[in-house]
C-alpha cells in the first residue's frame, strides 16, 4: 500500500484526466447489468404479453444501454491509456534526473544495461497500472457489485445459488495472486540481466569477435535467456491453472443455477425472464472476475517495476552539491593537501597527495601505469570526492563551489574520447545556448582543425555514429579538444595521449594542445617531451605518492626516477 501510494501521486497533477477515467468506468460498470435486465423486461412484459408497443420501446431502450455501454468503453480506454502515458513521461523525467546525479562510483558498479532498464522498460509497466491495471480492476469490481446488486433484485433465491463457488474463487485468487507477485518479480530480475548483458556485449563486440569468443558468449546468453524462459513459464503454469479453474466454477454456478430453477419452476418461483437474465448476469459476473485475473497480472508486474524504480530513487547515492560560490572570477590556483583517496574502500590509490600549481602555470604528471596520475585530475572537478585531506582553488575547497560553477571553470579532456550520436556540431557545444556555430568555426579555426572538419559530408552537421565510431582516434580526440576550448575553462586539466596517430593528425593536436593551454592554469598528463620541457613544474607519481618534483632540468640531474623514465619513454 505504501508503493501504491507513491504511484498515485503520479496522478496528483492529473487529476481532472483521473477523475474522468473514473467517471466513465463507473458508468460502464452501471450499463453492464441493464442489458440483461432489459433483455428480462421484453421477454416477462412484452413478448409473454404480445405488447409490441412496448417491445418496440424495450428494444430502443436496449440499443441506447449497447450504444453508451460502446462510447463509455471506448473513452476508459482513451483516457486510462493518456493518465498511463502522460503519468509515466513524468517519472521518465524524474528517473533520468535522478540518474544523472548519482555519483560516478554507482555508475563504475552498476551495469549500464540495469539502469537502462529501469529507466525504458521499467517504467513503461507503470504506465500499464494506470492503462490496463488499476483504474481497469476497480472498473470490474464495480461491474461485479453492479451485477451482484441486480441479482439480488431480480431473484435473491437464485442469487445465493449463484454465489455458491465464490468462496473457492476466493481462495484459488489469493493462491494465484501469491504465485504470480513472486514469478514476475523475478522476471523482471533476468530481464534487467539480459538488457545488461546485451548492453555490454553489443558495445564490446569488436572484443568478442578479435578473440573468437562468439560461441562462448552465444553459450552463456543462452544461459541467461533459458533463466528467464523459466522465470515466465512460472507465470504461464498460474495462468494455465487458474484460468480452467474460473471455468469450472462458473460452470457449477450455471448447473446449481438450472437445478434449482428446475426445482422451483413447478411452483412459478422464476419467470422465464428472470432465469434468461440471471444466466446472462452469471457470465457477466464470471467475465470480469477473468479479466481481473490479466489485469492483476499487469497490475503485478507494474507493481514489481514499480518496487525496483523507486529502489532507485530512494538511493541517494549524490555528490553533495550545497556551495555556497556560483559566481565570480576564477583565477586558477590549485592546491591539493594531503589527499587520500581508494575506489574501494581499503584499496587506497593515493596515499597523502601534496601538490601546487599557481594561475597559468602548467604541472605536467608523469609516471608508470597505475600509479595514480588519471586519479588527480579526477578529483579536482569532484568526479570523485576524496576520504580525507583538502584540494583548493583560488584558496576555497572546492566543495565550497556550487558543482555546474566549479565544472565550468575547470575542463577535463580525457584519452577515452566519448562521443555522441550527433552532429559534430553539437558534440562540440553539447548544447550550451552560449555557444553558437560562429564561436565553434573560429575555435575550429584557431586549432587549426576546421579544413578538416568542412573536408568531412554536411562539416559542422556531419552525424557522429555512436561513441565516435566513424572518426580516428586523432579526429575524435581533435574534437574533445574543440569542446574543452568552447567551455573556454580557467583550468584545464588535460590526458594528451596521441597514440597511434599519423603525423598529420599529431601536428594538428599539437596545435591544438598549444592553443587550448595558452593563459589557463593547466595540468597534464604528459606523453610528449614538448609538453614536458615547456612544464613549469613535474610530478612524478610512483604507487600513489609523488616520488619526486621539480623542472625538467631539476629532475634530470637528480638522476631518479624522472631520468629512468624519461630514458625509458622519451628519450626518442
Amino acid at each position: 500500500m505504501r508503493l501504491l501510494g507513491k504511484i498515485l501521486m503520479l496522478i496528483a497533477e492529473r487529476k481532472l484526466i483521473f477523475f474522468l477515467a473514473l467517471g466513465v468506468t463507473l458508468m460502464v460498470a452501471w450499463v453492464t447489468p441493464q442489458v440483461p435486465k432489459t433483455i428480462m423486461r421484453m421477454i416477462d412484459e412484452a413478448v409473454v404479453t404480445a405488447n409490441k408497443a412496448l417491445l418496440v420501446s424495450l428494444t430502443l431502450w436496449l440499443l441506447a444501454y449497447m450504444v453508451i455501454q460502446t462510447l463509455a468503453t471506448y473513452y476508459q480506454t482513451y483516457l486510462t491509456n493518456l493518465l498511463g502515458q502522460d503519468a509515466v513521461m513524468a517519472l521518465r523525467m524524474k528517473v533520468f534526473k535522478h540518474i544523472m546525479r548519482y555519483k560516478t562510483q554507482v555508475f563504475d558498479r552498476t551495469p549500464i544495461g540495469t539502469l537502462i532498464t529501469r529507466t525504458v522498460s521499467d517504467v513503461e509497466k507503470v504506465a500499464d497500472i494506470f492503462a490496463q491495471g488499476l483504474i481497469a480492476i476497480i472498473g470490474d469490481f464495480l461491474q461485479m457489485f453492479f451485477i451482484l446488486a441486480m441479482l439480488f433484485a431480480i431473484n435473491w433465491k437464485l442469487s445465493l445459488v449463484v454465489l455458491v463457488s465464490f468462496p473457492f474463487l476466493l481462495v484459488s485468487g489469493w493462491v494465484f495472486k501469491e504465485a504470480v507477485k513472486d514469478s514476475f518479480r523475478e522476471v523482471r530480475n533476468q530481464i534487467a540481466r539480459l538488457n545488461a548483458f546485451l548492453q555490454e556485449h553489443i558495445t564490446g563486440m569488436q572484443i568478442v569477435q578479435l578473440f573468437n569468443r562468439q560461441r562462448e558468449e552465444y553459450e552463456r546468453f543462452k544461459q541467461i535467456s533459458k533463466e528467464e524462459l523459466k522465470a515466465n513459464l512460472k507465470a504461464v503454469l498460474s495462468y494455465s491453472i487458474f484460468f480452467p479453474v474460473i471455468e469450472i466454477l462458473q460452470a457449477i454456478s450455471l448447473a446449481a443455477l438450472v437445478w434449482y430453477w428446475g426445482k422451483q419452476s413447478v411452483s412459478g418461483m422464476a419467470t422465464f425472464g428472470e432465469i434468461t437474465a440471471v444466466i446472462l448476469l452469471v457470465e457477466r459476473l464470471f467475465r470480469p472476475i477473468r479479466q481481473i485475473a490479466d489485469k492483476f497480472n499487469t497490475l503485478q508486474m507494474g507493481m514489481v517495476s514499480s518496487e525496483r524504480i523507486y529502489q532507485l530513487l530512494d538511493d541517494h547515492r549524490f555528490l553533495t552539491n550545497d556551495g555556497h560560490i556560483t559566481s565570480g572570477d576564477v583565477k586558477g590556483n590549485v592546491r591539493m593537501e594531503n589527499v587520500h583517496f581508494s575506489y574501494v574502500p581499503g584499496q587506497e590509490i593515493l596515499k597523502g597527495i601534496n601538490l601546487e600549481v599557481k594561475e597559468g602555470q602548467m604541472l605536467a604528471i608523469v609516471g608508470h601505469t597505475g600509479a595514480g596520475k588519471t586519479t588527480i585530475i579526477n578529483l579536482i572537478n569532484r568526479l570523485y570526492d576524496i576520504q580525507e585531506g583538502s584540494i583548493y582553488l583560488d584558496g576555497e575547497p572546492i566543495q565550497s563551489y556550487e558543482l555546474s560553477f566549479l565544472r565550468k571553470n575547470v575542463a577535463v579532456v580525457l584519452q577515452d574520447v566519448f562521443l555522441f550520436s550527433d552532429t559534430i556540431a553539437n558534440n562540440i557545444s553539447l548544447y550550451n545556448p552560449e555557444i553558437c556555430q560562429d564561436d565553434i568555426e573560429r575555435i575550429s579555426k584557431q586549432v587549426g582543425s576546421h579544413d578538416f572538419i568542412n573536408s568531412l559530408p554536411n562539416g559542422y552537421c556531419y552525424e557522429v555514429q555512436e561513441r565516435g565510431a566513424s572518426l580516428s582516434t586523432g579526429q575524435r580526440q581533435l574534437i574533445s579538444f574543440l569542446r574543452a576550448l568552447a567551455a573556454n575553462p580557467r583550468v584545464l586539466i588535460l590526458d594528451e595521449a596521441t597514440s597511434s596517430v599519423d603525423q598529420e593528425t599529431e601536428e594538428m593536436l599539437q596545435q591544438a594542445t598549444d592553443f587550448l593551454l595558452k593563459g589557463r592554469t593547466s595540468i597534464v598528463i604528459a606523453h610528449r617531451l614538448s609538453t614536458i620541457r615547456r612544464a613549469d613544474k613535474i610530478v612524478v607519481m610512483e604507487k600513489g605518492q609523488i616520488a619526486e618534483t621539480g623542472t625538467h632540468a631539476q629532475l634530470m640531474a637528480q638522476d631518479g626516477l624522472y631520468r629512468k623514465l624519461y630514458e625509458l619513454q622519451f628519450a626518442d
